[in-house]
């Protein structure tokens, strides 16, 4: 944890799924403070601050002239992210942003356009950097425990399909879900791809196909050091979240398992290695992650130091989703638009 006793105060935009993600973290770390909720819809806002606090508001001008707001959690729709993004900076808030800054390019090189003219800290919400088994994953390749990476896998499978308004507004899931995979593992190797290929099919349901989406992805990434990652993903899985990370390299392999609700593993006269289930999804899984990285965003804006995931990461990440969705689409390797 930062150990910064300045605190900062926390404007949230939003009072969706993600509000009741954040609002417990920020209710729980020592150096922020919930001081507004923002919803148009005010009623929604005000269901949020009655479970955590803060002030329901739906003005965002309220918001960002408040004295009391130092920095602003977005976690609104994606087609938000880049208006809500100028409003802060402009208003001279620091930014925490949740992931994607947007689905197209254009729009986000207009973003870091933004920034650029009214420098603020800003942080971009790929999360699964400030969980404890990939960072360490992480530390371990970059003290060179592995030698030279030669291959990076990642699983990571849901448990059901989110409902067709989500898949509708989500840009997809090659950026809706993938691009987390893509930002863990470009972050772990410490490169990014100059080719990928992806492959996709429907087969769980239906109607993600009639909006020509898929729901079972599978995609390379080709390296320029020669090494290649592998990403698999499923909306679907009967058991559970499988989230699971190998990193293989010329002096040993590296792999965290996934999560179960009971950590124990069982031994008897009828069973041997039996577990509980495993965590059923990213709320579960990535609990401990969002947290950190709220301290994260905390420890950069008190600390005076550019946060440790910036909108570059984010505009990176974009372009690599958007060319495997090109790649799935057309059925050639694409190289992403850096």
């Amino acid at each position: 944890m930062a150990e910064s006793t300045d605190t900062l105060g926390i404007g949230l935009l939003g009072s969706g799924r993600m509000a009741h993600v954040y609002g417990p973290k920020l209710n729980s770390h020592p150096g922020l403070r919930l001081e507004y909720v923002l919803n148009p819809n005010r009623a929604s806002a005000e269901r949020v601050t009655a479970m955590y606090g803060g002030r329901a508001s739906s003005e965002l001008e309220e918001v960002l002239d408040s004295p009391k707001v130092d920095a602003v959690v977005i976690a609104t729709p994606t087609n938000t992210h880049v208006d809500y993004i100028a409003a802060a900076a402009m208003a001279g808030k620091s930014i925490y942003c949740e992931k994607p800054l947007d689905n197209t390019l254009e729009r986000v090189d207009s973003c870091l356009a933004t920034l650029k003219a009214y420098p603020v800290p800003f942080m971009l919400g790929f999360n699964r950097r400030f969980d404890p088994d990939n960072a360490a994953v992480r530390k371990a390749v970059a003290n060179g425990e592995l030698g030279k990476v030669n291959f990076l896998m990642s699983t990571s499978r849901e448990p059901a399909p989110p409902p067709i308004d989500y898949v509708r507004a989500s840009g997809g899931y090659f950026l809706d879900a993938q691009i987390h995979d893509i930002d863990l593992l470009c972050w772990i190797a410490g490169e990014r791809p100059e080719k990928v290929f992806s492959a996709g099919s429907c087969v769980f349901d239906p109607d993600i196909g009639a909006e020509g989406d898929v729901d079972l992805a599978m995609t390379t990434l080709m390296m320029p050091s020669g090494a290649i990652a592998h990403i698999n993903n499923s909306r679907a899985c009967i058991y559970g979240f499988d989230q699971r990370l190998e990193v293989f390299g010329t002096e040993g392999m590296l792999q965290t398992l996934n999560h179960h609700i009971d950590p124990l593993i069982r031994w008897s006269g009828t069973t041997t290695e039996a577990r509980a289930p495993l965590k059923h999804f990213f709320l579960e899984r990535y609990d401990t992650s969002f947290y950190n990285a709220l301290d994260e965003f905390y420890g950069a804006v008190t600390d005076g130091r550019t946060p440790s995931t910036t909108e570059h990461d984010g505009r990176a990440a974009l372009a690599i989703a958007l060319a495997c969705k090109s790649s799935q689409r057309q059925g050639v390797a694409v190289a992403p638009d850096y």
